[in-house]
């Protein structure tokens, strides 16, 4: 599980196609949504949490669909599952890999430029924390969702459509909690809400998804 965690992490940061992608994307969009919107600072303040947490999701969102398509289509893949190494392993070490390469920056970029949309500090904090709980989350599910639609020719519509809706509940829950920091309200429940989800999700899904590859590759 190391060696495959630390391959798709090399892969990945010398492709840019985690790291510097969703990073790119999601300063873009930061940027954008102010001139969308206008200069009304207040406005801005009030809507920065879901749309922080709404970018976060779609830069997540841009290299699901070379998890495992990569391996799939230079026959590496099937030679991973024959391994000794347990199917579910592999999707797990693979979702660590993309979050650390994805999730993991966002979490920091979030914060940071949080002031584009004129966010208060107070909820700077509960921001970042609930970023770091939330976004694993994202990466699980997308990871699952990409073996899901391994092997379909153009599955990247498809993998957006089946994992949308799973991303719901992180995405409602974490702005939530960022909402209820900016208000100096209470935000735990929201946030260990959230928590359950991913420690849920990280508990199921890498067994789901090692279920769907043995059967892909059958």
């Amino acid at each position: 599980m190391r060696q495959v965690f630390l391959r798709d992490l090399r892969l990945s940061i010398r492709a840019g196609g985690g790291f510097g992608l969703a990073l790119v994307f999601f300063l873009i969009v930061i940027f954008l949504i102010p001139l969308g919107i206008g200069p009304d600072g207040n406005l801005l303040a009030r809507v920065s949490p879901g749309v922080l947490w709404v970018t976060a999701l779609l830069s997540c969102l841009l290299s699901l669909d070379r998890v495992f398509a990569t391996d799939w289509e230079d026959g590496s893949l099937e030679l991973l599952v024959s391994s000794p190494i347990p199917p579910e392993g592999i999707v797990a070490a693979k979702a660590a890999a993309h979050w650390c390469t994805t999730g993991l920056p966002l979490c920091v970029a979030g914060p940071a430029l949080s002031f584009i949309v004129n966010m208060p500090p107070s909820g700077l904090a509960w921001l970042g924390l609930s970023m770091l709980a939330g976004t694993p989350a994202l990466s699980v599910i997308g990871t699952f969702g990409a073996a899901l639609t391994l092997g379909i020719k153009r599955g990247g519509m498809l993998l957006s459509l089946l994992v949308l809706p799973m991303y719901i509940p992180t995405l409602i829950l974490g702005a939530e909690a960022t909402r209820r920091g900016i208000l100096d309200q209470s935000p735990q429940i929201p946030f260990l809400l959230m928590l359950a989800v991913t420690l849920l999700a990280v508990g199921l899904l890498p067994f789901a998804g090692g279920t769907v590859l043995r059967l892909s590759l059958r």
